[in-house]
Order: C-alpha cells, then structure tokens, then sequence
C-alpha cells in the first residue's frame, strides 16, 4: 500500500534587519541674542559640559567661566534612558556639550533629541564630537597631573602636586577622568576665555570642586563600604562563579525584598542617590506607611504577587525592533502587559490621594488592554512552543486557515496520489510514496532494488531522479509536478504569511513602547516601596520625619539595622546633633564597648531617611543633611601606592575637610592611630580645632577616640560647640560589664587589658602589660620582669661556656687575650 511522509524543513530567514545609524545635525554656532536691556559690566557666564556614558554610568564635569572653575560628578549610576545626564542639562544649561565620537545607541539618540529640541531655541547647546583616544584614561591623567593651575603653589614639588590633587580629584572613577581629560582638550583647542590673548596664555582654571544636583546628598564609595551599605560576596554556587558576586549582609540586602528586576534595580538606584527632596521623600513615605495598616496587608501580598510577573519589557521591545522575537518573548510581554492590568484594577480601588496609585489608575491606559488582547488572539502559545517558532491561531487569516487545512489533509490526498503512480510503474516495484519536503515540494519515493547497483540503473522513464536517501530513490513526475504547480511550497508559504503577521503585531507593540516603559517605571517604583513596607513591617521601623530648619538629626533610641540582626540583645541609644550646641561629639570608651556600632548607627539611620525608608528607631528628625563623610575603616590598596595613613588622610578626612559644610554629616572613628602616637594625637585635635573654628558653620561630628590624652590634656577648646560622651560600663571585680549605652561623660581609662583576655591572651601578658602601663602613666622608669631577666643571663652563661669548650687550647695560634677581649668581656655587661 502506498505511504505519504512529511520531514520538516529549516525555517526560512526572513528579511533581516535593516541597518539604522543614528546621526543628529550639528547645531550651527549659538548666536549671542542681545535684547535691549541695560548693559552689564560682566560678560555672561558660559558653561561647557563633557559627558561620557559607559555600562551604564556617566562621567560629567564641566567648566563654569563666570568663576573659572571646573566642576566634576564622580561617576554615578544612570536609566537607559539617560535621566541624571537631562537633569543635569536642565541644571546648568551649558552652552555645549562634548562627548566621544564613539557613543552606543542610546547615548546617540538622546544627543540627536538634545541637538533638535526647538524650545531651547536660541539656548540649544552645541554637540561637539571628539576622537575617542582623546578621552584616553592615561592621556586623561597626564592632562589633569600636568596642568598649570593657579591654585597649587609654585613651591610644591611632582609628588605633593600628585598627592594635593588626589585629594581633590577621584582618580578611582575612571569616567569622571576620563570626562576631565576629554574637557580640559576641548578647552585647549577652543581656547575657551582666552580666544584673543597670545597662545603662552593658559586657560584660567581656579579650582576642581565636586558638584551634586539639586536636594542630592553627597555620599562617597568609602561611606558606602563602612557603614555596610552594599557588599558584594563570591557566589558560593560552582556555577555561578564566572557570574561574579552576590550581596552579602548589608543595608541593600535586608531591604532588598523585590519581586522584578527592574524594582531591584531602582532600589538600588535610590540607594546610590538619596535626595533632600522632601516632597519626593514624603510621596515614599506615604505608600509605605499605606502598605503598614494591617487591613491592607491582604493588598499589598496581592500587588506583590502581580509584580512577579512585571520583566524585561525594553528588552523585548529591542528584540522586536532588531526583528529577533522569540517565542518566549510573547508569552512574558503578554503575561507583564495583564499583570500591569490587575495592578492598575487594583490601584484604582485605593485612595487616590497618594501620588503613585493615581499615576497607575490614570497612566496604565487602555493600550495595555489592547495589546493584551492581540497577542491573546493572535499568538498560538502551545503551537508556538511546539514548533519552537510563532504562529497564530485559527480565524486569523483564512488564507492561512485554508493553507493548513490543505497541509493537514495532505496525507490521504497524497496517498490517493501514490496509488495511481503504483499503476503506471514497472511491475518489480513492490511499493511506492508520495511525499512533500518543504522548499523542495513533491517528490515520488520508491524502495531500492536488488538490481539498482549503478546511477545509470536508478534512470527510469518518465521520472527525473532527484536523490537518494536511506535506500530510497527519490523522483520528480508530472504528478508531482502538477502538484507543485497547483498547491505550491504550502509549509513556507504558511511561515511567511505567519512572519507578516508577527511583524504587524510587533508593530502594534511598539507603537504603544510608551506606555510599557511607563508602566516599567511605576511598577518598579511600587515594587520597591512593597519591599521597604515588608522590611519595616518585620524589623519594626518607624516614619521619620523631615524638617528644612534643623541643620542636622534627632534620633530617640536607634538601633543599628544590621547589628540588631546579629546580636541576641541590642541596646537602643539616642542621638542628636541638631542647632548650634553639641556640634562635635567626641565619644570615649573602653574598647568593644559601642562607639564604632554607634558611629555607624547613626549614620545609616539618617542614611535611610534620606532614600525614603522608614528608620529603625522609636523617632527620627531628620534636618537637611547635604552629605554624609566618614572615616571608620581604613580602605588599604597595594595599587594605590600610599600607605595605610596616607589613605586615611588623604582619601577620608581631607574629603571631610576641604567639602563638610554646615548642613554635612561626619563620622570619625579612631583617626591617628595608624602612626605615631603623639603624631596621630596631634593631627586630630588639629583637624578637630579646624571645623571649631569655623563656629555656626561646624558641621555634625561625630569622632570616637581612645586618645584620652585628647581631654586629660585639653587640647580642645571649651564652649558649647563641644559635647563628651562615653559608652557606659560597670567594674565586677576583675571584670567588666558593658552596658553600651551612651552618656554624656569620658572614660577615664580604655581597659584594653579587658579586651586582650577576652582575645585569648596569657595572663602573664596581661600583667606585664598593667605594669607597664601604670609606670608609663606614673612617670616611673620601666624595670625589666626579675624572671626574664635571670633566664636571660642563663642563655648568656652557657652560650659563653659553648664558645670556651669549643677552643682548642693546643693550637699554638690560639690568642686567648683576644677571646678575653671580644667574647667574654662583652658578655660579662649583660650576666652581671
């Protein structure tokens, strides 16, 4: 009986993407539009900004003539989309911008908008566009270390050149740099203030200074490290050892509590932002404080579960755009494009007084009802995932409908078909098949013989032989050719008309990006107010409040948000830094007895307040607090090339010192004790009377020290600016009861004795250790422990005996005068 058989072909490639570049007109030089207003004695102010964007981070710095000055933005994490970079225009408006020619698309489409947008017509800055070798990070470096800068004294040699600008300028931010270097080109070429004076004349440059936006908090990557803010570990799993790190025990980590990737990625975001925007931190506030109410905690486990759902729509628009859809694609956007739906449902049932569910209920538009509609009615999921490419469902297209009818139909007709070719073939031929390949067609199928031993055997008349295959021969007739002619290439024909109509419903999507990347921005924002609600509602945290006029925080009962996790018992401590008394707090105590835990309390406190989290403590009052310096931890680094002190000194508290202001934030810990003490002693009494002098202007202080010498010797001045505490301990005996508690005092010893048993130390240390210490404190002179020194002089008595016995006394050549002289003479000071 004859057979028909099928074998799936390769999937026709379909047109592949056209090729776009992204190019912009370059914006004529901006006239200078003067109206008629009376005439000023000063020139306006022109500002040029160098940016370059990399892996998602930006380096910005740019040059300010009215003060001839260079402003820099360390590199700082920014969207796709280039948010910061546009805030940062709208900030200072600069007359141009200058960038590498070699940018990637987005950093290219955002200056094609920025060199076309008409309303900042006739302020439109200019793109100027460099080589990309003169944005080189050595050339860069050579260019800042080599500059003649009327701030640094002529007096100074390479090295203290070197040192004075790393402290001013990040050299670990590589973008920043590099955004220096490009600057500092583009000013040389252009001659930017000097364009009439002779070319010896150099550009005036009258300092480096740190810029941040607008309500911003300065916070440095030191910070971020010591207070445990982020920290990456190794990946535990084999697996993912190639993939890099994960985050350890750290601030982000316990908050971390999103659903989507892209909540994550804004939680972090804001973590590496924090703002003074009080409405905008209120606006964060309020959602979680909803979220807090125990009626809605059914809601809020709801939206949580929707946002699962929420993923990586821009991906998938890129995808659609570059015509590389897969089929899993759809399946995600579809289920993202309905659970943004149950999110807005959802969000219309709550108070529309909060900002974020009302921009939902409005912004979620009926497009996302649209474009689930179509990809439900259009897209095939299980005949899609079945044959691992798209196609639709029935009753799309009748043309398709009846061109799988006809291909689901074929195995009778084709049998049919092979019956009547049976007819006319040699008798010998036992069997016969009619088979459709695709992109090849209809082919007769007919078994080997005995006697086809040859290619001239496999001739047969009337047929045009094709191949062979697996013992079988494969033919063309006129049947089959009649076929092809009449049902044509019905397995291709299918797919194509199927790829169209993927590429008009890409089409449909793309057309409403818009309101999917809304949606993407909004979920994810309300995915990370959920997480930082769940956190609070587990660890017990309360709403902080702002306040404009405090210059500095008020904290009742803090506790440590990391360390309160560890410990079985945390002591809570209260902290207030706010008006013109108490400015500088200088924390004494016996070591492990709190201060550093307290330090850093204190800072990743108002730190959470800043990012609009609620704070674990009873209250918080937070003031305007512009940045956040801390020395804790020395950052130690061979590549870096300077020691250990030098980086306290140079990276940590000259940052503090030459950028605090009186709204800023500083925490010292232990600073001077990795030099001489005296040395060390000095220089922080020295960088403390600095920030007194300042008076009003003082920033928040924090420092905790064991130089006790700091008060027993008075080397801070009196007044009100100055507040002591201690951490509060209790004498049981031999032991010592910490009750790490904060009180307003000073330790009147450091109790290291303490600390040494607890660390496993002989006792015989210890003591020795006590004794020492009471004759230095006492003046008296420091003796040498009796039973030391008896061993001492037993080892002497019998190396002295060794060296004796080992002369040979009947060497005529043996001087003893001089054996007298140098051995046992010397060695007779130290046994007697």
């Amino acid at each position: 009986m004859a057979s028909v058989g099928a074998t799936p072909g390769r999937t026709p490639q379909g047109p592949g993407p056209r090729e776009a570049s992204a190019s912009f007109p370059s914006p004529a030089p901006v006239p200078d539009p003067r109206e008629a207003e009376e005439e000023e004695e000063e020139e306006p102010a022109e500002i040029h900004l160098c940016v370059l964007w990399n892996s998602g981070y930006l380096g910005i710095a740019y040059y300010d003539t009215s003060d001839s000055t260079i402003y820099f933005m360390p590199d700082a994490p920014d969207h796709e989309s280039l948010k910061l970079l546009q805030r940062v225009l709208d900030e200072i408006d600069p007359q141009s911008v200058v960038t590498s020619a070699k940018q990637d698309e987005n950093m290219t489409r955002f200056l094609g908008k920025l060199a076309s947008q008409e309303h900042r017509e006739p302020k439109r800055p200019e793109i100027i566009l460099l080589p990309s070798v003169d944005f080189g990070l050595e050339i860069s470096k050579q260019r800042l270390l080599s500059g003649n800068y009327s701030f640094i004294p002529d007096s100074m040699t390479a090295t203290e050149k070197i040192l004075f600008l790393s402290s001013i300028i990040p050299f670990d931010c590589l973008l920043t740099v590099r955004a220096l270097g490009g600057l500092l080109k583009f000013m040389g070429r252009r001659r930017i203030g000097v364009e009439l004076e002779d070319y010896n004349v150099s550009i005036p440059i009258l300092g480096f200074k740190k810029f941040a936006l607008t309500h911003l908090v300065s916070i440095d990557q030191d910070t971020y490290s010591v207070l445990q803010i982020f920290k990456s570990e190794p990946h535990p799993s084999v697996y993912k050892v190639a993939s890099g790190l994960k985050e350890g025990l750290s601030l982000f980590g316990i908050l971390n509590r999103c659903r989507c990737k892209w909540g994550e990625k804004l939680l972090r975001l804001w973590f590496t932002r924090p703002t003074q925007d009080l409405e905008e931190l209120n606006s964060r506030l309020d959602v979680i404080q909803f979220f807090l109410l125990p009626q809605n905690l059914d809601m809020a486990q709801m939206l949580h579960r929707l946002l699962g759902h929420i993923k990586n729509v821009p991906l998938i628009l890129k995808r659609m755009k570059l015509s590389h859809t897969k089929v899993s694609d759809w399946q995600v956007l579809y289920k993202t494009v309905y659970s943004a739906l149950g999110l807005r449902d959802a969000c219309r049932s709550l108070p529309q007084s909060i900002q974020l569910f009302r921009d939902i209920a409005q912004e979620f538009s009926d497009d996302l009802h649209h474009i689930a509609s179509l990809i439900g009615k259009v897209v095939d999921f299980e005949g899609s995932l079945a044959e691992n490419r798209f196609t639709v469902l029935p009753n799309i297209d009748p043309e398709i409908d009846e061109k799988k009818r006809r291909l689901t139909g074929l195995p009778s007709f084709l049998t049919e078909v092979a019956r009547k070719e049976l007819e006319n073939l040699d008798p010998r031929i036992p069997s016969c098949s009619v088979i459709y390949i695709p992109l090849i067609g209809f082919l007769l199928c007919i078994p080997r013989l005995p006697s086809m031993v040859e290619t001239s055997d496999f001739e047969i008349e009337g047929l045009d032989f094709m191949f062979l295959s697996e013992e079988k021969l494969h033919y063309r007739s006129a049947r089959t050719k009649e076929l092809d002619a009449l049902l044509g290439d019905l397995h291709c024909d299918i797919r194509d008309q199927e790829t169209l109509l993927m590429y008009q419903l890409q089409c449909q999507v793309l057309a409403r990006a818009a309101v999917l990347t809304r949606v993407l921005d909004l979920a994810s924002r309300l995915d990370v107010l959920l997480a930082l609600a769940s956190a609070a509602r587990d660890y017990g945290y309360s709403r902080p409040r702002y306040s404009p006029r405090l210059l500095g925080v008020r904290i009742q009962n803090g506790r440590h948000p990391l360390m309160e996790l560890c410990a079985r018992t945390f002591v809570p401590n209260s902290a207030e830094c706010g008006g013109y008394k108490g400015r500088v707090k200088v924390i004494t105590g016996p070591n492990s007895s709190g201060k550093s835990v307290y330090l850093k309390q204190v800072g990743l406190i108002t730190f959470m307040a800043l990012v609009g989290s609620f704070v674990p403590a009873e209250e918080a009052e937070i003031g305007a607090v512009d940045a956040i310096f801390t020395r804790i931890h020395s950052c130690e680094s061979i590549s870096l090339g300077l020691s250990t002190f030098m980086i306290d000194l140079n990276q940590q508290v000259a940052k503090a010192v030459n950028n605090a202001t009186e709204r800023s934030l500083v925490l010292i810990d232990e600073f001077g004790k990795g030099t001489n003490t005296v040395d060390g002693l000095a220089l922080l009494a020295a960088v403390i009377r600095h920030w007194l002098a300042l008076g009003p202007t003082c920033p928040h202080i924090f420092v905790a020290t064991n130089f006790l010498s700091l008060i027993q010797l008075q080397l801070l001045p009196q007044g009100p600016l100055v507040q002591y505490l201690t951490m509060e301990t209790c004498e049981d005996g031999n032991d010592l009861v910490f009750f790490y508690q904060v009180c307003e005092g000073v330790a009147n010893a450091s109790h290291a004795s303490h600390t040494a048993a607890q660390a496993g130390l002989p006792e015989k240390l210890i003591a020795r250790g006590k004794e020492v210490s009471d004759l230095i404190c006492s003046g008296e002179p420091i003796k040498p422990v009796k039973e030391l020194l008896k061993e001492k002089q037993m080892e002497n008595c019998q190396m002295l005996v060794d060296k004796f016995l080992k002369l040979d006394l009947e060497d005529p050549s043996l001087d003893l005068d001089i054996f007298m002289s140098q051995e046992v003479l010397p060695a007779a000071a130290t046994i007697l």
